[in-house]
């Protein structure tokens, strides 16, 4: 059976101007990878708790089986089991301090791949909030402080935030690279070895 990819975009929602990625994805990527996947075109340091929503079912690797037992556990589902077509949309969930909620919705249900990756990026625009900033009333008075050199607080809110920040920059190629190494490195975390094997190597002949 051949391969489907699916074209995704992810909007962070409540963020003026926009800030968003699109990317690739195979249809059938587990939840966590697709997590992972999410931090790195984003620009997250997955430092916090996230969570999937697909209609009324949730997701999460990190998961109190007595107080949620209505969460269920992302690394053993796979994206294809809830969203087949375009124009699907689910939320992810980062950081429920700061409270960063993305949309993601389906652009292309079978995409044809215009790199030999298996994830990439295509495009996106602005950087992500840094880290633990405030939330969305932190981060406008990060925007509001960087656009007004001349601020008592300039100094002390620049201090706080990664040398070299640039709210306004985003580099496809990084992002890509990061890309590569990651998924050349790392597999379906919570499937037996078997399964996973079989699934990236089917269809191979000696």
């Amino acid at each position: 059976m051949k391969k489907r990819y699916y074209l995704l975009k992810i909007t962070l929602l409540d963020v003026k101007p926009e800030i968003w990625r699109e990317f690739v994805v195979p249809s059938d990527i587990t939840l966590d990878r697709l997590h992972d996947v999410i931090q790195i075109i984003m620009g997250w340091h997955d430092f916090h708790i996230h969570e999937f929503i697909f209609g009324k079912n949730r997701f999460s690797e990190f998961i109190d089986m007595e107080e949620q037992e209505d969460i269920l556990f992302s690394p053993e589902f796979r994206l294809n089991e809830f969203i087949k077509r375009k124009g699907s949309k689910f939320t992810y969930l980062y950081d429920f301090g700061d409270l960063w909620k993305h949309s993601v919705v389906v652009k292309d249900s079978n995409y044809k791949r215009e790199s030999d990756l298996e994830v990439y990026c295509i495009d996106g625009e602005r950087a992500c909030p840094p880290e633990d900033i405030g939330g969305l009333d932190g981060y406008n008075r990060l925007i509001e402080t960087i656009n007004n050199p001349a601020s008592e607080d300039f100094e002390k809110i620049m201090n706080l935030i990664e040398k070299g920040y640039d709210s306004e920059s985003y580099d496809v190629k990084i992002v890509n690279w990061l890309l590569m190494k990651y998924y050349l490195c790392s597999r379906d975390r919570f499937l037996d070895w078997s399964e996973d094997f079989e699934r990236d190597y089917e269809g191979f002949e000696e």
